[in-house]
């Protein structure tokens, strides 16, 4: 049975800049972002809308897991939401059997941003469940989130 957890951030940065980094750029800006933890981004199938499959290469010092292959399954202009399923490697060589990250961004006010991320995840079915497992999951996602504002609002400019 698929389980959601649920969390959310408020970023110091406008929704548009926000949104162009996560919805268009992420394959370029993500190991800048996070430097230490992914060596290399590429889009392996897709031209960056639904369907796009996303090569993380890890750094071997940092995680257990050398890469993991996302697919936008979600991707919304409007409203201002991206999705993204974990189809090999990562989370689903650690006892998952399905991982999704999905993002939606709202404005408050002209230079903040609320992102509520939820996080769909199952157990494989010989896998003890671990009840921390969704929290550690979601604290290297915030994590992520306040690189990414701290690069956004510093480092982009130069």
């Amino acid at each position: 049975m698929i389980k959601e957890f649920n969390t959310q951030a408020e970023l110091s940065v406008g929704l548009e800049i926000l949104w162009q980094a996560m919805s268009k750029d992420l394959n370029v800006i993500t190991q800048r972002v996070i430097p230490n933890i992914v060596k290399d981004v590429k889009v392996i199938e897709g031209d960056g809308g639904i369907g796009t499959i996303l090569l993380f290469t890890f750094d071997s010092d940092v995680s257990p897991e050398s890469y993991q292959r996302e697919k936008i399954t979600e991707l919304d202009e409007v409203t201002h939401e991206i999705g993204l399923q974990v189809i090999e490697g990562g989370y689903l060589s650690q006892g998952l059997s399905y991982y999704k990250t999905s993002f939606q961004l709202s404005a408050i006010g002209e230079l903040h941003t609320l992102v509520n991320v939820k996080i769909f995840y199952e157990y494989e079915h010989n896998t003890e469940e671990k009840s921390d497992h969704p929290f550690k999951t979601s604290e290297s996602t915030l994590f992520f989130l306040r690189c990414l504002e701290k690069y956004l609002l510093n480092d982009a400019s130069r």
